[in-house]
């Protein structure tokens, strides 16, 4: 279930995206949303795993503004300082504008779009809940969501978050603050006991097998619902 690169024509100018397609009849269609090291080999990997569930998924090159192509790993430190000069150097509100350009594209052939996040990711799918018109969000222990919390009544589709209880990027007060504030009809919020940072991210010094799977089933529950009849 290979999947191919394409262009998407977005307000400021053209940039790419790793699209791949289920082997049937879609269940709706998912953008997913880059951590800070670029659309490689693991954001490629969540695209094909959500189309073998059914699903139309495509992952933009965000940093294509800074850089096009950008393609890191978790695996040294030159990387990690990469990774980190590129999150510093974004813009955060052209990333959600080119979210939804994104959800435009692929919303010409599946009327219903969802977003997933992880990390930086995390952040701008909830940010693509409150600003622009996705279907449904799915936010994987998202940086700087408490920084943003005060956007939560422009939400008009479900929410879901996956927060890490140990997560060495935001803070206990952080997460109490995320959980004082979104509540209500739409949203679920699920925590996760002793697991820190990209506990998802399969290979990554954090990865958990057992809570991976967990939250991979109700994030695919999530969609299979809220994308249902797309």
């Amino acid at each position: 279930m290979a999947g191919a690169m394409v262009k998407i024509n977005g307000e400021d100018g053209e940039f790419a995206a790793y699209v791949a397609e289920p082997s049937g009849a879609p269940k709706g269609a998912i953008v997913v949303i880059q951590e800070i090291f670029g659309v490689n080999a693991v954001m490629r990997g969540v695209c094909d795993w959500l189309a073998s569930e059914g699903f139309v998924a495509a992952s933009p090159d965000l940093f294509w503004r800074i850089e096009p192509g950008i393609e890191l790993t978790d695996q040294s430190q030159a990387e990690w300082d990469r990774a980190f000069e590129l999150y510093n150097a974004f813009n955060v509100d052209k990333g959600v504008e080119d979210i939804q350009a994104t959800i435009n594209f692929i919303r010409d052939s599946n009327p219903k779009v969802g977003a997933v996040g992880y990390c930086l990711g995390g952040l701008l799918a909830y940010l693509t809940s409150t600003r622009t018109d996705v279907d449904a969000s799915v936010g994987y222990y998202g940086v700087g969501i408490d920084a943003h919390v005060g956007e939560a009544g422009d939400r008009k589709n479900p929410l879901m978050l996956h927060i890490a209880e140990e997560d060495g990027f935001v803070s206990k007060d952080a997460q109490a603050k995320i959980a004082e504030t979104l509540t209500g009809d739409g949203v679920s919020l699920h925590s996760y006991p002793g697991r820190d940072h990209a506990f998802a991210r399969e290979g990554g010094d954090h990865y958990d097998a057992e809570d991976a799977k967990l939250a991979n089933g109700r994030t695919v529950e999530f969609f299979a619902s809220q994308l249902k009849g797309g």
